[in-house]
């Protein structure tokens, strides 16, 4: 399972997404280019001193993605305010791809279109999305309940 950040545009949500993935042992993807300068140190800053415990690739762009051999091993999964499916009706394999979009705009409609499932969490009446963060911790979360990928706890 993999967790994949497309052209994300806040340094904050970046940094704990790779908590995230650090914290539950899920690789993370980043499709660039991002609304900030993705370097090396700037990654590092944002995930704190989770840094050395985190797995992940960027890919230059979506072409880049889409070639990827973490593209083709498992099925690309959107997390999609525009999405009819909703999480809980959804069945996960440990080959997924949890993909959440850009902050400001979501994804484009090929991205959207190219995602194997299009899937979203419920919301309140009058809500209109979560920070992407947060939905690809609930998402996450589900999935890896589902798979019995949840890492097993320290005492």
């Amino acid at each position: 399972m993999r967790l994949v950040l497309f052209q994300p545009d806040i340094p904050q949500n970046v940094g704990a997404a790779l908590r995230l993935g650090a914290c539950l042992r899920t690789p993370v993807d980043i499709i660039e280019p991002c609304g900030f300068p993705l370097s090396a140190p700037g990654v590092r800053r944002a995930a704190m001193d989770y840094a050395d415990q985190i797995e992940f690739t960027r890919h230059s762009g979506w072409t880049s993605f889409q070639a990827s051999p973490q593209r083709k091993a498992g099925r690309l999964l959107l997390f999609s305010t525009r999405a009819a499916l909703p999480i809980h009706d959804f069945v996960f394999r440990p080959s997924d791809l949890l993909m959440v979009g850009r902050e400001s705009a979501g994804v484009p409609d090929d991205v959207h279109d190219a995602a194997d499932e299009r899937i979203f969490i419920p919301l309140a009446a009058g809500a209109r999305s979560f920070n992407v963060t947060v939905a690809a911790a609930i998402g996450l979360a589900e999935a890896l309940r589902q798979t019995g990928l949840f890492p097993k706890a320290s005492t």
